[in-house]
């Protein structure tokens, strides 16, 4: 599991997988949460804009990220 620091309040779920390096653009993003791909909290996410918060878990491929504070 990795650990991702964010510095507000949220991010949007397709930044957090571009900031944290999973996804190389921001159209590969929108793919790969539009098929379902991402997971969100252990449920399945296909909104793009969800908002990540500190605390909460992201899983795609074979990546765990973990949303911390700052």
């Amino acid at each position: 599991m990795e650990k991702i620091a964010i510095e507000t309040d949220f991010i949007k779920l397709d930044s957090l997988l571009k900031f944290a390096a999973l996804v190389g653009t921001g159209g590969e993003a929108k793919y790969v949460i539009s098929e379902g791909l991402v997971r969100v909290n252990g449920e399945v996410c296909t909104m793009r804009g969800k908002k990540i918060r500190p605390g909460d878990t992201v899983e795609f491929d074979a990546f765990t990220l973990k949303v911390t504070g700052a």
